[in-house]
């Protein structure tokens, strides 16, 4: 059983909502064990007690003196601890599954403790979703999905401790590997909605800027198709 991870954040609950459900009617019963990773949880079980604060509205992480956008900004990289199997897919909450998921294990190669879609994206703007403010770092979106090998010796090194206590821009650029221990994945695994190839039939769509769950992004690339999974979602909550 593969063991996935979704992002959550109490602002965008139902997104993750329609992110799981894309996953668990595509993947075959039992090949999936999807969680929602949320932040207040991993404080009460003692897995993340970085400090916090709000300064002016906006989540604020103090170690890295930086805006968070999402409250699993930096809980992400819990996710190889958290999983019991070999490989752990971690994602945001803004993705669409097309596909099965378990075809990502198809193209694991377990020389790397990391498999990822390695984006150049440096974005030209300076806000996105929900007003929030769109940094730049090294590595931009490299760890908005992530397939993660558990059994790799590079990645003992990820400890509880290192996640608690890094800059998130660090652990972003997954500073514990080295670069020959990170592998590529086709950008059809993880398309950025206005940035990657819109020429691309993706197997997952990536709504990063913002979602036609916000009124002012319904017009972005796929916006019907996350629709009509929501309208699946309800529609499959109804009758159950």
């Amino acid at each position: 059983m593969l063991d996935v991870f979704i992002g959550w954040d109490p602002r965008e609950a139902e997104v993750a909502d329609v992110a799981r459900f894309s996953i668990e009617r595509r993947a075959p019963t039992g090949s999936v064990r999807v969680s929602n990773l949320k932040m207040s949880e991993m404080r009460d079980r003692d897995l993340y007690w970085r400090p916090t604060e709000r300064r002016n509205g906006v989540l604020w992480d103090v170690i890295s003196e930086a805006p968070m956008s999402t409250e699993f900004a930096i809980t992400r990289f819990l996710s190889p601890l958290l999983g019991e199997s070999d490989w752990v897919v971690f994602c945001d909450c803004d993705f669409l599954w097309r596909v099965d998921i378990n075809e990502l294990l198809a193209m694991a190669d377990s020389q790397y403790a990391v498999m990822c879609v390695q984006h150049s994206h440096v974005p030209a703007e300076k806000v996105k979703m929900d007003n929030q403010i769109q940094l730049r770092y090294q590595r931009k979106n490299w760890s908005s999905m992530m397939l993660c090998n558990r059994k790799h010796p590079a990645n003992q090194k990820l400890t509880v401790d290192l996640v608690n206590t890094l800059p998130g821009r660090d652990l972003h650029r997954f500073c514990w590997l080295e670069d020959k221990e990170i592998g590529a994945l086709p950008t059809t695994w993880n398309w950025l909605e206005g940035t990657s190839d819109p020429s691309i039939d993706p197997n997952v769509v990536h709504y990063t800027r913002g979602g036609p769950w916000f009124d002012e992004w319904k017009d972005v690339a796929h916006a019907d198709l996350w629709l009509e999974e929501r309208d699946q979602m309800v529609s499959a909550k109804a009758v159950a």
